[in-house]
């Protein structure tokens, strides 16, 4: 394939705080930093990446894109990410909905599905 996946883009006010949030909630690590970016990954060789780029504005409307996260476990890990300083959004999923929609602490949402081998069900 002449293309693959690098990285995903994340625009933040605070690009140190937001990744290492989201380093906590991947347990991945921290790749690359300078006053402008942060990228984390599970290692340095593993692809895609995150990267968390500093813009002077703030999050005002719903994402376009979002992440979903497959837990082994979802109540436990739902618990988890809202004590490393997410918060459970509604952003019209609706009550019978089977994932969990989270936001991150700059208020960018993501989900937290099923876990993985109820997914193939």
């Amino acid at each position: 394939m002449a293309v693959s996946l690098y990285q995903i883009a994340i625009d933040c006010h605070d690009a140190k705080t937001l990744a290492r949030f989201w380093v906590q909630v991947l347990d991945w690590q921290v790749l690359h930093e300078d006053p402008e970016e942060t990228v984390i990954g599970a290692d340095a060789s593993a692809l895609p990446g995150i990267v968390f780029l500093t813009v002077p504005e703030h999050k005002t409307v719903k994402n376009r894109l979002h992440l979903d996260l497959t837990p082994d476990d979802q109540d436990v890990e739902v618990k988890r990410i809202i004590g490393l300083g997410a918060r459970r959004v509604d952003v019209g999923q609706g009550e019978d909905a089977t994932w969990v929609t989270l936001a991150d602490p700059e208020g960018n949402e993501f989900c937290v599905l099923r876990p993985k081998k109820t997914l193939l069900d």
